[in-house]
């Protein structure tokens, strides 16, 4: 075993600069040379954009570059494929050390089932912007002579007529059918009597009116369920403009009475 004399100050001295150097020498070899090997000190890396990437290719570019990723979120965006990549933290072009975890939102791969909101008697402009709410899509418009011009008389779904409060899958499209004021072009009125509710409206459609009023008279002597009287009344060159109505009356009382 080695001593070191401390007999004299000049030995004292030394033997105080020996344990200072040894000190200072693990001091400084600690955060300037072990620390900085450790964590990579100084070297970052930049974060990728994964904003639209599957899965797959997102994994693969954070392997390419030792980070980490965790799915925190997952919401539903029309027109976006399932498993799509929404959301990140931290944000594309940041820099982060190796081995940083990555926070994700992404498209589910089912779209969840709303209720149809209720868009007739609406103008055009204010049913878009509830489809928008709900995020349904606005599909054709489909104008129809009708005296209210620019508002939505129906909504088709898949060419049939859905109904408020139908549940639908969130993400889908609509179609709107919407009035387009009076025509200009002038038509026969056709004649209605003696005909049931149903058959008249179906000649009343295809002639490009639309049915008004309807009046039940339950002192009628006529077949309860037909026509008796319509306002215009056909014949002598009795001419409408498309899109305008026809009131009828019905023999006997309303349904349910």
């Amino acid at each position: 075993m080695i001593k070191i004399s401390t007999d004299s100050k000049k030995d004292v001295f030394i033997h105080f600069g020996i344990l200072t150097t040894l000190l200072l020498a693990l001091f400084f070899g600690f955060f300037f040379v072990y620390l900085p090997w450790s964590t990579n000190h100084g070297e970052t890396i930049t974060v990728p954009n994964l904003k639209g990437l599957t899965i797959d290719q997102m994994e693969d570019l954070l392997d390419e570059r030792n980070l980490e990723y965790e799915v925190t979120d997952s919401t539903f965006t029309p027109g976006v494929a399932p498993l799509t990549i929404l959301k990140q933290y931290p944000l594309a072009n940041s820099k982060v050390k190796q081995g940083r975890k990555i926070y994700l939102t992404i498209n589910t791969e089912t779209a969840p089932m709303i209720r149809m909101p209720k868009l007739t008697e609406m103008s055009v402009r204010s049913a878009e912007q509830q489809l928008l709410t709900y995020g349904l899509v606005r599909g054709n418009l489909k104008y129809v002579p009708d005296l209210q011009q620019n508002v939505v008389l129906e909504v088709q779904y898949e060419g049939k007529k859905i109904e408020a409060g139908t549940l639908i899958a969130k993400g889908s499209s609509v179609d709107l059918v919407v009035g387009s004021g009076t025509s200009d072009v002038e038509v026969d009125v056709p004649d209605v009597m003696g005909k049931t509710l149903e058959e008249a409206e179906l000649i009343i459609k295809g002639s490009g009116l639309e049915r008004g009023s309807i009046i039940y008279d339950g002192n009628s002597t006529e077949p309860a369920g037909t026509i008796i009287r319509q306002n215009p009344e056909s014949g002598d060159g009795a001419k409408l403009k498309g899109g305008e109505v026809i009131d009828l009356w019905i023999a006997g009382n309303p349904p349910n009475n």
